[in-house]
C-alpha cells in the first residue's frame, strides 16, 4: 500500500465525519494501524502510538481556538512526526564524511548526491573511491564526480584502502571529503575489519549509513549493526519515492535512537537528495502544500535556465517555450503537484500533462521568429498551422490548442499587471518569504 495515499484516506475519513466522537476516533485509529502495519512499520511501535493518539485525542482539554476535529487531526500529525524521527540539520563546514552500507543500497550514487548538495551550499567537495570490492565502483564514482564537477581521488586496482586514503588526504585541498567504502551482501569479518581500518585511517567527522527504503523495518537492525562496528552519526535513506516500505525504514531507524535520518534520496538525478525534515515529510504524506520547497525549486531552475527576472512588457511564444522548459526541469508533474498539496491526481491526467509540454515545445520550435512574436498570424492561417504541425510531428488541432492556451496565459498576465494591489501583495509575499507552509496543524 502507498503510505501517503493510505494516510490521506484516514484524514479524509476524519474530515468527512459528521460528528467527531469516541467511536470515530477509535475507527480512525484502527484504519491508521492497518495503513502503517501494511507499510512495514513495526507492530509494537504502531500499537504504542495508537494508545497515545487515543488518550490525547479524547482529552477534553482542547487547545484554545481548535475544534474537536482539528484537535484530533493535530494529535495524529504530531504522533506521525514523532514516529518517523527528528529532523536533521546538516553541518555546513569543512569535514570528512564516510559512507557505509551493504550492496544495493545506492551508496555510490548517494556519495555524488552529497557532493552536489555541499557544492550548492558553497563548499568544495571531493569524492574518494575506497570501494575495492565492486569492479566498476572506481569508474562509476569517477564519472559521477565529473558530472558533479568536483574533485576525485582514487588509485585504480589498488586493494589497500589505507594507501588510497593516504593519497587522498595528502593531495586534497577541498572542504568536504566524501569517502565511498565497499559494501557486502551481508555482514562478515572482512567487512568489519575493512570499515574499522577506514575509520582509523580517515578519521571521519560524519559516518553516514546508506539504506534502501525498500528494506523496511530491517533498516533498524542494520543501523544497530553498523553502529556497533564503527559508530554512525546519520542515515541516508534512498529510493524513498518508489518504496511502500519507506515509513517502516524511517520509523525503525528512529526507534533505535542510534542516529538520526539525515537525508532522503528520492530519484535518480544527482539533485534528488533532500535534508530530512520529519514535519515536511509527514506534511507531504498527508497532502499539505510545501510552498517553501516549490519556491526553492523555481528559484534554482530559474538560475540554471537564466530566465528573465525583470517584468515582461509582452509575453511571446519564445518566452512561453522557455517557461515550459523550466517547468519540465522541475521534475515529474506528480512531484510538482504534490508540492501544491495535490498528490493524488490521476496518472493518466499527469501523463497527458507531460505529453502536452513536449508537444508545445516542439510546436513552438517549428515556428518562425515572426510567428513566435505574433501568434495571431498563425491563428488566421490554415497553411501556417499545417506547416508547423508537420514540422513538429503533431496534428493541426494541437497547434490550435497551444495558441488558445497561450492566449489564456497572456490574458491572465495582463490582468495581473493591471491589478496593482494583487501584484504588490504577491511581490511582498515572495520577497519576505512569509509563506504559510505548514498547513493547519503546524
Amino acid at each position: 500500500m502507498d503510505l501517503g495515499r493510505g494516510l490521506r484516506n484516514v484524514i479524509k475519513r476524519l474530515t468527512g465525519a459528521t460528528v467527531v466522537d469516541e467511536g470515530i476516533v477509535k475507527s480512525i485509529i484502527k484504519e491508521l494501524q492497518r495503513v502503517l502495519i501494511s507499510s512495514d512499520v513495526n507492530v509494537k511501535l504502531v500499537l504504542e502510538m495508537s494508545k497515545r493518539i487515543e488518550k490525547k485525542a479524547l482529552d477534553r482539554e482542547l487547545m484554545k481556538g481548535l475544534t474537536t476535529r482539528e484537535h484530533v487531526m493535530n494529535v495524529v500529525y504530531d504522533e506521525l512526526v514523532s514516529l518517523l524521527g527528528e529532523s536533521y540539520t546538516p553541518v555546513l563546514k569543512p569535514q570528512k564524511i564516510m559512507l557505509l552500507g551493504l550492496f544495493g543500497s545506492g551508496k555510490t550514487t548517494a556519495a555524488a548526491k552529497l557532493a552536489y548538495f555541499y557544492k550548492n551550499k558553497g563548499l568544495k567537495p571531493a569524492l574518494i573511491a575506497c570501494d575495492i570490492e565492486r569492479p566498476a565502483a572506481y569508474d562509476q564514482l569517477k564519472q559521477l564526480a565529473e558530472k558533479v564537477q568536483c574533485a576525485f581521488y582514487g588509485i585504480p586496482d589498488e586493494k589497500d584502502v589505507k594507501k588510497i586514503i593516504e593519497f587522498a588526504l595528502k593531495n586534497s585541498k577541498e572542504d568536504v571529503l566524501i569517502l565511498d567504502s565497499a559494501g557486502r551482501s551481508a555482514f562478515d569479518d572482512r567487512l568489519t575489519e575493512e570499515l574499522k581500518k577506514i575509520n582509523e585511517s580517515f578519521a571521519p567527522d560524519q559516518k553516514f549509513l546508506v539504506l534502501s527504503a525498500d528494506i523496511g523495518q530491517v533498516a533498524g537492525k542494520q543501523a544497530e549493526e553498523f553502529d556497533n562496528i564503527v559508530g554512525i552519526t546519520g542515515v541516508i535513506v534512498t529510493k524513498i519515492d518508489s518504496s511502500a516500505k519507506g515509513g517502516g525504514a524511517l520509523s525503525a531507524v528512529a526507534a533505535t535512537q542510534k542516529a538520526k535520518v539525515a537525508f532522503l534520496g528520492h530519484g535518480e538525478k544527482i539533485e534528488d537528495l533532500e535534508v530530512y525534515n520529519s514535519k515536511k515529510f509527514v506534511g507531504r504524506l498527508l497532502g499539505f502544500p510545501d510552498f517553501e520547497a516549490l519556491m526553492e525549486k523555481i528559484k534554482k531552475v530559474s538560475e540554471e535556465q537564466g530566465l528573465k527576472t525583470k517584468p515582461l512588457e509582452k509575453l511571446t511564444l519564445e518566452d512561453f517555450k522557455e517557461q515550459l522548459k523550466a517547468a519540465r526541469k522541475m521534475g515529474p508533474l506528480d512531484k510538482v503537484f504534490s508540492m501544491f498539496g495535490a498528490p493524488d491526481l490521476p496518472k493518466d491526467l499527469l501523463q497527458q500533462g507531460e505529453e502536452k509540454l513536449t508537444k508545445y515545445e516542439s510546436i513552438i520550435s517549428s515556428m518562425t521568429s515572426d510567428e513566435k512574436e505574433h501568434p495571431e498570424i498563425v491563428k488566421k492561417s490554415k497553411s501556417r498551422m499545417e506547416r508547423i504541425a508537420k514540422g513538429a510531428g503533431v496534428e493541426t488541432r494541437d497547434v490550435r490548442q497551444l495558441i488558445r492556451e497561450f492566449e489564456k496565459v497572456t490574458k491572465m498576465l495582463n490582468m495581473f499587471k493591471k491589478n496593482r494591489g494583487l501584484r504588490k501583495k504577491a511581490e511582498k509575499m515572495l520577497k519576505s518569504g512569509n509563506l504559510n507552509i505548514g498547513g493547519p496543524f503546524m
